[in-house]
């Protein structure tokens, strides 16, 4: 099973698509169908306070906001600048690892590594392009690609999917690392083959909800040192040409996505346990949840940041990346990973730049969370930070 995210800004990497294309291309006989250059269906970011269906919020987080609420903003933040190195142990040293971790299917590991899962990843998808990049930690940070083709939501929803054995096994031994210590893990996910879209109560968007909180609960199990997982949402698939997993089920993941968020946060403010998603207490069950990059536009029609999906972007099949899409996707998280007040100060080797908040890609954040997330940032590299578990922001209080 694979799948694709989003794209937007490129990181300062050149790379040669018209040679790739055909090297990261499947031959699949079946040809896209690039006459759907849109669906009409608005982002989910752009969409804000509006209805999707006359009934589903827009935003990425809560009352149709692309920011979250300060607690949960806070919460990650103390998190990301509270990560030490761990030791096989998972005890905290300063020759010690941070591993960032992908869990899911080809399309993630298309864009995260290479198509085959095997390392030397590709140099134009995410691990490949941070390998390059100077802003990024090459001495503490370690980052191991799990994601796997035909590998979807149900072979990760369990901790005793044999998938997290096979990470261990061959992902994560012959780099001489364990489980406890991973730290961060990136989810992309999906179902193959839905047939049932929102509204229905049975759409395969409340599935997908169920199945990544489900994931969260295992990664906890599995690696009980994890801190945040941070989740994304499929490219667009109007060009798919398959029943794989076409719109407007791409499109639909957003709000699965949104939704498990939503959950964790609605439970920390004291709104009790999602019936669909289960218990998320990011103190026990489960890691902090939060955005990563948002990936899904509406084909040609360009989202709010600019941000388009051709059909060269795709494989043969509509729903698979080429190396176009592998590369935007890598630059994306890239980008991501290198500007989030929740990953900058584990990810990043220095801070000689205030980090770009509100570049594309980013969730945007108000401008008392931006203030408070840079002082925590700054304390940290500039040596002033010497308590290594800052005081939380809990439910109710503000920044």
């Amino acid at each position: 099973m694979c799948l694709a995210k989003r794209t937007g800004c490129v990181v300062g990497v050149s790379v040669a698509v018209g040679s790739m294309v055909l090297g990261a291309t499947s031959t699949r006989a079946v040809a896209s169908n690039c006459a759907v250059t849109s669906v009409g269906l608005t982002p989910v970011d752009d969409l804000g306070t509006g209805l999707y269906l006359g009934q589903f919020e827009g935003g990425l987080y809560p009352n149709g906001l692309n920011q979250p609420p300060a607690a949960h903003a806070a919460e990650g933040i103390a998190r990301a600048e509270a990560m030490q190195a761990l030791d096989g142990n998972g005890e905290p040293t300063p020759t010690g690892t941070i591993v960032l971790l992908s869990i899911g299917m080809s399309n993630t590991t298309q864009e995260f590594c290479s198509q085959s899962s095997a390392e030397p990843c590709d140099p134009w998808t995410f691990v490949g392009q941070a390998a390059v990049h100077p802003d990024v930690d090459h001495t503490t940070l370690v980052i191991v690609n799990g994601a796997r083709g035909g590998q979807a939501a149900s072979a990760w929803d369990s901790p005793l999917d044999t998938m997290y054995d096979d990470v261990r096994d061959n992902k994560l031994a012959p780099k001489g690392l364990t489980e406890k210590q991973v730290q961060i893990v990136w989810v992309k996910q999906a179902n193959p083959g839905p047939t049932v879209s929102l509204p229905n109560a049975n759409a395969d968007a409340f599935q997908l909800k169920r199945s990544l909180a489900d994931i969260a609960r295992a990664v906890k199990v599995r690696y009980p040192n994890c801190k945040i997982i941070f989740y994304s949402n499929r490219i667009y698939a109007g060009y798919a040409s398959t029943t794989l997993n076409p719109e407007p089920y791409a499109y639909e993941s957003g709000f699965a996505v949104k939704w498990v968020i939503e959950a964790q946060i609605d439970q920390a403010a004291g709104g009790g346990i999602d019936a669909v998603a289960g218990d998320l207490d990011f103190d026990s069950v489960a890691p902090f949840l939060a955005w990563g990059p948002n990936l899904w536009a509406d084909g040609l029609m360009p989202r709010s940041d600019g941000l388009v999906w051709t059909c060269a972007d795709m494989q043969n099949d509509g729903t698979h990346p080429a190396a176009a899409a592998e590369q935007k996707v890598g630059a994306m998280l890239l980008r991501f990973m290198i500007d989030s007040p929740f990953s900058a100060p584990w990810f990043r080797a220095e801070l000689a730049d205030v980090p770009a908040m509100t570049a594309p890609g980013m969730l945007l954040l108000s401008s008392a969370v931006v203030c408070a997330a840079l002082a925590v940032i700054r304390r940290r590299h500039s040596g002033r930070s010497s308590d290594p578990s800052p005081e939380k922001t809990r439910p109710g209080e503000t920044l």
